[in-house]
């Protein structure tokens, strides 16, 4: 595996696999890797004859109150990781290089980026489509890789990808959990060991609503209030919000259809660590 740092020699890299006409494909990361960027590694190693994984802790979509400057960082570990798993060059730009002085350029999808999540982090869909858009741009991938646990950023950089004509195809993989069914996440870290604990009540919340579904109640917000009335409770849990939505659009519904996927999506706080999760209910 090589590392990278340079922006210069990140981009002669991919022009010469390209010339070479190797499939590239990218695994974007904000570094301090777990089983669930690992399996993007591995799903892009299957189907790329090169994967670069990138690992670049993003300030530019962390709000000042957000947990920027404690945000987990280990690049020797993450070295480690992305070599067994496969990846072909690891890219480590610095913040310099990212954004360097008089920086002033950046990508906004509207519409998309303030609902959910951007009601309540409203500069940070600009800064992941943004940095996004820039990693596209420097790496020239084919595919570019994603966990369906940031299922609005998914759909998100879905829409810039088309809307900017990229001409990389964007590819969602499964959340990874734990064996107690805990979505996979660099911030996992943060949960006390109580905490922790009551934030299983994620998965259950969301697998009670596919079990209301699969029984055959289609109200979006009766779903949404089952979701909701589980994870209260727990003491510790205070919501952002529970959704339920078009997996595609984002758009509210007032009821599932059959063949039309919704997606039941969540924040929630357990003392100052904000976790997410989602589940897709499809009723055939």
């Amino acid at each position: 595996m090589k590392t990278i740092v340079s922006i210069a020699e990140m981009q002669i890299f991919s022009e010469r696999a390209r010339i070479g006409r190797k499939t590239i494909g990218l695994v974007p990361t904000m570094g301090y890797l777990h089983k669930g960027h690992l399996s993007l590694i591995a799903k892009a190693r299957r189907s790329c004859d090169v994967v670069i994984t990138s690992i670049f802790v993003n300030p530019a979509q962390f709000a000042p109150n957000e947990d920027f400057a404690r945000y987990p960082r280990d690049i020797e570990q993450d070295t480690r990781l992305c070599k067994s798993a496969g990846s072909t060059v690891l890219f480590v730009p610095t913040e310099g290089e990212m954004y360097p002085e008089g920086y002033s350029t950046y990508v906004s999808v509207d519409g998309l980026s303030t609902i959910l999540e951007g009601k309540f982090r409203p500069t940070h869909f600009r800064g992941v489509t943004t940095v996004v858009a820039k990693l596209l741009s420097l790496t020239k991938p084919h595919k570019a890789f994603f966990g369906q646990k940031d299922a609005q950023q998914c759909v998100v950089i879905k829409k810039m990808v088309k809307d900017l004509n990229l001409g990389v195809a964007v590819v969602t993989a499964p959340i990874v959990r734990d064996k107690d069914g805990l979505a996979m996440s660099s911030r996992n870290i943060y949960l006390s060991a109580e905490q922790r604990s009551e934030a299983l009540i994620l998965h259950a919340s969301l697998r009670r609503a596919e079990e209301v579904a699969e029984k055959g109640e289609r109200s979006a917000p009766a779903i949404a209030a089952e979701v909701t009335g589980l994870i209260q409770t727990m003491p510790s849990a205070e919501i952002d919000y529970v959704a339920v939505v078009n997996a595609e659009s984002l758009a509210d519904v007032d009821s599932i259809e059959r063949g039309v996927p919704v997606l039941v999506a969540l924040a929630v706080r357990f003392g100052t660590t904000r976790l997410i999760d989602n589940v897709i209910i499809n009723i055939r």
